[in-house]
């Protein structure tokens, strides 16, 4: 009786010294940008899986997927950045990247405009920006996030209005 009540004791002043679990700081980055082609042409330039090759300047190769679905789709990106595919829709598809400490997910959408002879193009990111640490570190780390996927979002402006 002596070693449970010692045992329940012991488990009872780690769970107490334990540190707090940290909050989580999701945040979320929008952007966008209008093309001159239809959502049809836009998404068929943009849309497919491994065109981030393409716009956003990395190699990929799809690496598994669930067959008869996109969902679990999986992109290797650089060689060492998995990116699973989590929802679709015909313009738009939202990835996680598993192994993250960041919980990072990221949406690329198309949406029609001037009833469907323009389109817009919507890049969403959301993650928690906790495990960046400083406030510093999370204004640098939100900075190059924007800057870079701005420089996509141009991309795949060129890309969909090229002829």
């Amino acid at each position: 009786m002596k070693t449970g009540f010692l045992a329940s004791a012991a488990i009872a002043a780690a769970l107490l010294t334990a540190p707090a679990a940290r909050a989580a700081e999701y945040t979320t980055i929008l952007l966008d940008t209008v093309v001159n082609r239809t959502p049809d042409q836009t998404w068929a330039k943009i849309g497919p899986y491994c065109a981030i090759a393409t716009w956003l300047k990395v190699t990929c190769v799809i690496t598994g997927n669930v067959t008869g679905t996109p969902f679990g789709t999986n992109r290797l990106l650089n060689g060492n950045n998995n990116e699973v595919m989590v929802a679709s829709t015909p313009y738009s598809y939202t990835y996680t990247q598993p192994a993250s400490t960041i919980l990072y997910h990221g949406t690329l959408a198309v949406e029609p405009l001037d009833r469907g002879r323009q389109t817009r193009i919507v890049y969403t990111l959301f993650y928690d920006q906790a495990p960046l640490g400083t406030t510093q570190a999370k204004i640098e780390n939100r900075a190059m996030r924007t800057k870079r996927f701005n420089e996509a979002l141009d991309h795949m402006k060129a890309m969909a209005e090229a002829q």
